[in-house]
């Protein structure tokens, strides 16, 4: 990188990420662009702005860039003065960059990936995402930066061997002091390094979990207080999203777990179409999800969006994602109303527990979402 770069300042500058871009940008005597807030929501602006500015080092979150990536594809000028894209703020699914690389490739512009916290000054590792990477479940964080070392520990403080996922714990000259007047919260996450005989270093304990390949790549696997657990099945909802974004007329989605009004916790998986082709149905989605995945991991509902939401940091916004609606499932099959009596009285307990608006005569109990904890309910 150098003086002839052009950087964007996209995000905002209370989000760790913009120390990247800017001291990225003015360490280097590049150019850097700082963009309008407005212009940073609307992909169609934002993408002129890069074309007419000529950037060269383009900083995105996953999610940001997939909206982005989406508006390349239609864009009368490609993005052709682009050197680098660099991935942060968020774990990136690889497999979702394969619409992108199969029209540029991937050396033109680079595509790297890089995972960091704001305890480390932004960045702890980076990797190039080679065509490899585009096939694999897990996303490869590569290999610590060269004032950062890297431990992936288990719950007793050990290190974890080969393969076998740790917390990963970072120590070296680029870690935080601590946090600001809470001294009790920087003793727990800022702990002595016990793994060294040298006085006075730290360990800074990410509450990340990742294992290490044979060849000394990281792969993520994510937060250890965030894991995906629904009725004793715990849940890769990575692996949802790739099966997902390689369904024809799916451009990008977004799998949660989500309580409904009983507290029942289903999966809700959110779907961007990419209108190049017919959207599909949710059965067609389920039927093609049963393929590769049990049924546990098939989410309960499909809610179609124009855009995903994204926070002033261009990540994901949880919270502005809708709830799914009480409508009654696509189920393929054709909606006939119970008969008066026992079967109404069952179709009503059904529609409670299920949270539908609806149930017909010859509904399948499990394609409306039940299972055998709503079967205890209903009796």
């Amino acid at each position: 990188y150098g003086p002839d770069d052009v950087w964007t300042l996209f995000h905002s500058y209370a989000f760790d990420f913009s120390v990247w871009e800017m001291w990225g940008a003015l360490t280097t005597g590049a150019h850097l662009i700082i963009t309008p807030h407005h212009t940073t929501r609307d992909t169609h602006a934002f993408h002129t702005l890069l074309h007419h500015t000529h950037t060269t080092i383009l900083n995105q979150t996953p999610t940001a860039f997939r909206q982005l990536e989406h508006t390349n594809t239609h864009h009368p000028h490609p993005l052709t003065t682009l050197r680098a894209i660099i991935f942060g703020g968020e774990p990136l699914d690889p497999p979702s960059l394969q619409r992108w690389t199969q029209r540029h490739g991937h050396t033109h512009p680079a595509l790297i990936n890089m995972y960091g916290i704001t305890e480390t000054t932004v960045h702890v590792t980076t990797t190039p995402i080679t065509p490899h990477h585009l096939t694999q479940p897990h996303t490869t964080i590569g290999q610590p930066l060269p004032d950062l070392h890297l431990h992936l520990l288990d719950p007793h403080g050990q290190p974890t061997p080969i393969g076998v996922p740790g917390e990963i714990h970072i120590t070296g000259p680029g870690l935080a002091r601590g946090y600001t007047h809470q001294p009790t919260l920087t003793a727990t996450r800022f702990t002595p390094n016990h793994l060294t005989h040298h006085p006075g270093t730290r360990l800074y304990h990410t509450g990340d979990l990742a294992h290490y390949t044979p060849n000394g790549q990281l792969h993520y696997h994510g937060r250890t207080d965030t894991q995906t657990k629904i009725r004793g099945h715990r849940i890769e909802t990575n692996e949802i999203n790739t099966h997902l974004t390689a369904q024809p007329g799916i451009h990008q989605a977004h799998t949660i777990p989500r309580n409904d009004h009983n507290d029942q916790t289903d999966l809700v998986a959110y779907l961007i179409p990419d209108h190049t082709t017919e959207t599909p149905t949710t059965t067609t989605l389920r039927q093609a999800l049963s393929q590769h995945l049990p049924a546990y991991m098939i989410p309960r509902h499909f809610v179609f969006l124009d855009t995903l939401p994204l926070t002033p940091q261009g990540k994901l916004d949880h919270r502005a994602l809708p709830s799914p609606s009480g409508d009654r499932p696509e189920l393929g099959t054709t909606y006939t109303p119970p008969e008066p009596g026992h079967e109404e009285t069952l179709a009503h307990i059904w529609r409670d527990v299920l949270d539908v608006d609806r149930v017909g005569r010859h509904d399948d109990f499990f394609h409306l979402g039940g299972d055998s904890i709503r079967s205890i309910q209903i009796l």
